[in-house]
């Protein structure tokens, strides 16, 4: 399962609010926009438009991880990430955050999972990251999708490492890529400038020939 950006933020959206304002849920089009586009709670803060939220739900629905309700005068939809990946209150709070937020290491996912889900300590936060990371599809809970999660490369100055979903692309891969493309480009400066002065080595030894062969033309026979 490879979502884009649109349908992450939709689909975390409507898991957020579902936990945090159920009076209010299933969210209309119109709520659910105003959701996604939220300043707070949000990395990166997007601003997206009705036709693009449409459009994500569309394509969740086709996926099954969404579905209309059309009891009321207005469509309202809701998520079933629950059923269709067999999820966890807990698992559900955490792909939630890493929907929503990004990348984050444990400690920032238990301070900021008090209103989805109230998480004993570090340790229970560890432990739901990682069983995510090791659902296998020999598991029943992983039968569908296999790892959830996974944790990433341990950043310069970071003590901990962060956790992140892998319902989309990861953003490191795309950094990965940027990086390499960097380095790439570095190596071929320094092979120029290093052919550069090999150049200009051969042309000062040549000069340096000449000017000793000069030298002694001048230098009286003995």
């Amino acid at each position: 399962m490879h979502l884009d950006p649109t349908q992450l933020r939709v689909l975390g959206s409507l898991i957020e609010k579902e936990i945090t304002t159920p009076e209010n849920y299933p969210l209309s089009l119109n709520a659910l926009v105003n959701a996604c586009n939220q300043r707070s709670s949000r990395d990166p803060v997007l601003d997206l438009t009705e036709e693009e939220v449409r459009q994500a739900l569309h394509s969740l629905e086709d996926l099954a991880l969404v579905t209309p309700v059309r009891d009321a005068r207005v469509p309202k939809y809701e998520h079933r990430v629950r059923t269709v990946l067999n999820l966890r209150r807990d698992e559900t709070a955490i792909l939630c955050l890493l929907m929503l937020r990004g990348p984050q290491t444990p400690g920032e996912l238990r301070s900021r999972a008090d209103r989805l889900y109230p998480f004993d300590d570090l340790a229970a936060v560890q432990s739901t990251v990682e069983r995510l990371a090791n659902r296998t599809p020999e598991d029943p809970a992983g039968s569908e999708t296999g790892p959830l999660t996974t944790i990433l490369p341990r950043q310069p100055g970071s003590r901990e490492s962060r956790y992140a979903h892998l319902l989309g692309v990861l953003p490191e891969k795309s950094s990965e890529t940027r990086a390499d493309t960097v380095v790439e480009h570095d190596s071929l400066s320094t092979q120029q400038r290093i052919a550069r002065l090999e150049a200009e080595i051969a042309s000062l030894a040549t000069a340096l020939d000449q000017l000793r062969s000069r030298v002694e033309l001048l230098e009286p026979n003995h």
